[in-house]
């Protein structure tokens, strides 16, 4: 600004001081060249007064007087008759001289009396002025003088005329450079902050208004961008699932802690290219299919996690401003969808097995293949594996409302009691195996199904017993806890290898499964335990070594729900 208040003031000056010599000299220019007319004028007067006395001899006397330096050296007189002869020059030979009858000033003078004219020289540097006046006698006396023309008169001092003007250039220059920086410099001091408490200059008043008004409405505007951006920081930092937001460019504007996780990221990966943290092919070809087409999704493994990248284009009027990339831990689902399509497998293998043993005894009875004799072993045959299908499907049916989360209500049950009751019920089939079962410990109550929590009892006891060596025992035993209520059943069977032991909960795994299949298990009960311990938010825990015993311990808390 202070550059082109010094400008405007410099050509203002500049054109100022021009306009001024050009009037100035024009018009003492004028003057003067009016008051020489005048004059000569005058001289012709005087001069026509003395030829008409006296003729040839004024003129003559006023030859030998050296008329050019004396009296007017820049007049010059000459005297024509009416036939335009020059009949005396105070410059030249009359004689030499060619007919003035054809010179305007001399003719209008024989016409009028007296006339005036000018004319100038072939360069223009130089004018003449003519005044011409009628004798009494019939001629004309005419009087002239040379003038120099404003051209030539400004080339003639135009050395000190540019003198003056660098003066008067450099004197504006400082004045203008001053003259500015005293406008400017309460500009450079006002408080934009406090709009009005300036007192610069009264014409900034409406601007300084305006700037007022404006500063609350952005004030405004950035208290409310502000809240936004401290809820969706909020929201982001709560989610848990992993958020970022990239410009048109992929670089990072946002990225939330669950991403960082994901990605092993932290908030020095902001305004950084995103592809600079996560530089898979695949990665970056999904941003750039939801860059052309709105929308894409992928899954990868991350930290021995299953995620899920959905990414969408963000788009403003029309115009693509970047992309948003939600990431998504699906491990639990694609376990859940892998255990689905596991556990139909194993259905329809389970199902499929008893089945076929029913099918092909019945067949062969039908067909009459079978001797009299051996009919009853067919016919126990069918029985036991029909036996083996119903317990199969009550167990899958269990799971199916387990995992649903449908139980009947909740009641105060006694753990030893209901400990006591299922060794009651397995004795028989214990002392068949030849295996001693013993319930130990104290009264224990807590809140939970009476009927989940007894087949969670049977079932670990049944598995002991199933898989106990001749001579054996099982031990029960119920106590009180630091964490709640504990059950353990112990046994001295076969035990579980160590790779083994993390997978027996699984739904049908077995660890042999030509014993499994010879004690008759569906290869559902410790998943069956699994899922009811998880409904009463207790935890299992397992310990076993091949050849000496298994030892499993529920613990669940004092009051559930």
């Amino acid at each position: 600004m202070s550059q082109k208040i010094f400008r405007s003031t410099l050509t203002i000056a500049a054109a100022v001081l021009l306009a001024s010599l050009v009037i100035i000299l024009g018009c003492l220019y004028e003057y003067f060249g009016m008051v020489q007319a005048n004059q000569l004028k005058d001289e012709l007067r005087l001069a026509a007064y003395a030829v008409e006395e006296s003729g040839h001899r004024y003129l003559e006397r006023l030859t030998a007087r050296d008329y050019r330096y004396t009296w007017a050296p820049k007049y010059r007189l000459t005297w024509i008759a009416s036939d335009g002869t020059v009949l005396f020059d105070t410059d030249e030979s009359a004689e030499q001289m060619e007919n003035h009858a054809n010179r305007s000033e001399v003719r209008e003078a024989f016409a009028s009396g007296e006339s005036n004219s000018v004319r100038y020289s072939d360069t223009w540097a130089e004018r003449t002025l003519y005044c011409a006046k009628a004798l009494n006698d019939g001629t004309v006396l005419r009087i002239s003088v040379r003038q120099v023309t404003v051209l030539a008169l400004v080339l003639t001092i135009l050395q000190p005329i540019l003198l003056v003007g660098i003066f008067a250039v450099i004197l504006s220059a400082v004045l203008a450079n001053q003259m500015a920086k005293r406008i400017v410099q309460p500009l450079n001091r006002l408080d934009l902050e406090h709009p009005l408490e300036n007192h610069a200059y009264e014409e900034l008043s409406p601007l300084l208004q305006r700037i007022k008004q404006q500063r609350s409405q952005i004030n405004s505007q950035l208290r409310e961008l502000r809240t936004r951006s401290d809820k969706f920081e909020q929201i982001t930092r709560s989610m848990n699932e992993g958020l970022v937001v990239l410009d048109q460019k992929g670089l990072i504007l946002s990225i939330n802690p669950a991403a960082q996780k994901v990605f092993g990221a932290d908030c020095s990966c902001i305004r950084h290219d995103f592809l600079s943290v996560e530089s898979s092919h695949e990665m970056r070809q999904a941003i750039l299919a939801a860059l052309e087409g709105g929308h894409s999704k992928i899954r990868a493994e991350k930290n021995g996690r299953e995620i899920q990248f959905d990414i969408s284009r963000i788009d403003s009027e029309g115009t693509v401003i970047g992309t948003v990339l939600l990431a998504f831990d699906v491990t639990e689902q694609a376990f859940a969808e892998s255990n689905r399509r596991e556990f139909t497998a194993n259905v329809s293998h389970e199902l499929k097995t008893p089945l076929q043993s029913i099918t092909g005894s019945a067949e062969l009875l039908e067909n009459g293949l079978v001797k009299q004799e051996d009919v009853p072993q067919f016919i126990s045959l069918i029985r036991t594996e029909a036996a083996r299908l119903v317990a199969l499907v009550e167990d899958i049916i269990h799971l199916s409302q387990l995992d649903e989360g449908a139980a009947p209500a909740q009641e105060t049950v006694d753990l030893f009691k209901t400990a006591s009751d299922v060794a009651n019920v397995l004795r028989d089939s214990a002392a068949e195996k030849a295996v001693r079962i013993s319930v130990t410990g104290e009264s224990v109550q807590l809140d939970g199904v009476p009927g989940f929590l007894h087949e969670m009892i049977y079932n670990l006891c049944d598995n002991a017993i199933k898989y106990n060596v001749e001579n054996g025992c099982v031990e029960i035993s119920v106590f009180k806890g630091e964490q709640g209520a504990v059950i353990t059943v112990k046994d001295t069977g076969i035990g579980i290898p160590a790779e083994y032991q993390s997978r027996v909960f699984e739904r049908f795994f077995r660890v042999d499964k030509s014993r499994s299949k010879a004690s008759g298990g569906t290869g559902l009960g410790l998943s069956i335990v699994k899922h009811i311990v998880q409904y009463h938010h207790g935890t299992i825990d397992l310990q076993s070594e091949v050849g000496k015993g298994t030892s499993i311990s529920v613990t669940l808390p004092a009051a559930c729900f």
